[in-house]
């Protein structure tokens, strides 16, 4: 009889993991986990201690900071795995999950169906005929090397693509791989997982290659299993069932998607709201029943797209997909760092993200250059952005599979202040008040477009009070809004006063508020 060991990737919320443990090891499973280096190491030790006596829970014997699109995922799931095949030598199946999946079979349905199928289930298409990849690279995620991570560290990552393009730095693919691409949901029998076990001790030029890929958890597992496994023993397809959104997002699932669930020809689905408290409870409690029927309809693409096309309970036409989830969510911080003087600002938010694990971007509302993630679109015009201000820093929240995010804001854009501090997201505000010389506003005139380079001297003169006044009466205005965790960081303050602003603004350790507050030119011009 099948025996599952439950490969689960994680990185918040204690409680459900512990939960989610617990049900899935009720039954006889096992479960081996990761939780990422990132996280709290109290939440961590709050684990171990909850599941200590439980004999069918391993960790991983490493714990992996997780970047998404980064091998760090990779190596994440090799470190659980090891720690699987030592700890549950009986374990017949090894089935990867995270957080955001429950089960929507019983473990009764689910064992019997892997032992009627001697299969391994793992999406992989060829990578280059295929139209898997709908938008940005494709073939440079493999033959260039990628070093840093594009969601944290986009400056240098497209800064070094950049140079290997132009120098022509490309690299061979191993010859005798076959890369393959899929989703990162697998479920993969015992004897495989070995094989490639085996295969990545005699074959370290395989890591090699694949850790300085791009989003190696789509091509890493599915090229090897392609590569070690007959084809007529893999199922081509995950046994977990997500949805994505026409803007490649994941459809979340929500307490009235309980049957639609249920009736899916899948084992497992992700992602499960968190507020969906009714449904998640239901399910947990589903995988230790026995006797359960399930009627297969399997229609839950096309009917969930006929449901969210008239909209949710009391609509009648349906709300684009950015409008009928218009909220940030309670659980995520959103930090504003609000500034006239850009450079400033750009230069402290790049301190945070060299010193925290927090994502940072820029001015993405006022400057339609700033380095952004493929969002599907949606974010290729400052007017998009814009418009659905909400839809794009909740898609940033997703893609970098983050509860925070710091964001650049011009001082002018109260609207967008407002608009957040209106959301359920916890809103943090950090105004920095600089100094503004003659020439910085003569400066900053001709910038915006108040002056050209043959502005007479006296209108550009009698310009510049108005624009002090403008920019003190922007920052007079937040001031007056009274916004809850509103802070300063002042140009005139000693440096200790601001690293206890930038330890309150990020809730932050005083000595980390200290490393990033150590650049000594923050407010040069």
């Amino acid at each position: 009889m099948a025996k599952i060991a439950f490969i689960l990737l994680c990185h918040k919320d204690p409680d459900a993991i512990i939960a989610q443990a617990q049900q899935l090891t009720a039954v006889g499973d096992c479960i081996s986990i990761h939780f990422d280096a990132r996280a709290s190491a109290k939440d961590y030790q709050r684990i171990r201690d909850a599941l200590r006596e439980n004999p069918n829970v391993a960790f991983a014997a490493k714990r992996i900071k997780c970047g998404w699109g980064a091998w760090s995922l990779v190596q994440a799931t090799l470190h659980a795995i090891d720690a699987a095949t030592e700890a549950f030598p009986r374990a017949t199946h090894f089935y990867m999950l995270s957080g955001d999946c429950m089960a929507i079979k019983t473990a009764e349905y689910t064992h019997d169906f892997l032992d009627r199928h001697d299969l391994d289930f793992i999406e992989s298409h060829d990578f280059f005929k295929s139209n898997w990849i709908k938008t940005g690279m494709k073939e440079d995620r493999l033959i260039y090397r990628h070093y840093f991570n594009e969601r944290t560290q986009a400056g240098r990552f497209y800064a070094s693509y950049e140079a290997q393009k132009k120098l022509g730095l490309t690299r061979e693919i191993p010859g005798d791989l076959k890369v393959m691409i899929g989703s990162q949901w697998w479920c993969l029998r015992r004897r495989t997982i070995e094989m490639i076990q085996k295969l990545l001790r005699e074959r370290r030029d395989i890591i090699r290659f694949f850790s300085t890929t791009w989003i190696p958890d789509e091509t890493f597992f599915q090229t090897l299993v392609r590569h070690q496994v007959p084809k007529q023993e893999i199922e081509n397809r995950t046994l977990t069932f997500l949805m994505f959104s026409d803007y490649g997002m994941p459809v979340t699932f929500y307490n009235d998607h309980y049957d639609l669930l249920l009736s899916q020809d899948y084992l497992f689905a992700r992602k499960i709201s968190p507020e969906a408290r009714e449904m998640k409870e239901r399910l947990g409690q589903l995988y230790a029943q026995e006797g359960v029927s399930f009627q297969i309809s399997n229609e839950g693409r096309n009917l969930h797209a006929f449901l969210t096309g008239r909209g949710r309970v009391g609509r009648r036409f349906g709300q684009r997909f950015w409008e009928a989830n218009n909220t940030l969510g309670p659980e995520r911080d959103l930090y504003l760092v609000v500034c006239k003087k850009w450079h400033v600002a750009k230069r402290l938010v790049d301190q945070i993200a060299s010193e925290t694990n927090i994502p940072c971007i820029e001015y993405l509302f006022d400057e339609g250059e700033t380095p952004l993630p493929d969002l599907g679109g949606i974010e290729t015009t400052l007017l998009k952005r814009s418009r659905h201000r909400r839809a794009v820093v909740r898609m940033l929240f997703e893609n970098f599979k983050s509860d925070q995010l710091v964001i650049c804001l011009d001082p002018a854009n109260l609207d967008v202040i407002q608009d957040f501090c209106a959301d359920q997201v916890r809103t943090h505000i950090l105004e920095v008040e600089c100094s503004y010389s003659d020439d910085y506003l003569t400066g900053h005139a001709r910038r915006v477009g108040l002056t050209g380079e043959n502005s007479r001297p006296e209108t550009v003169a009698h310009l510049l009070p108005t624009l002090r006044n403008d920019i003190a009466y922007e920052s007079e205005l937040i001031r007056r809004a009274e916004f809850d965790g509103y802070l300063r960081l002042r140009e005139t303050a000693n440096r200790a006063e601001n690293e206890r602003a930038v330890a309150r603004f990020l809730g932050l350790p005083s000595d980390t508020a200290q490393a990033i507050m150590r650049l000594d030119y923050l407010f040069a011009d």
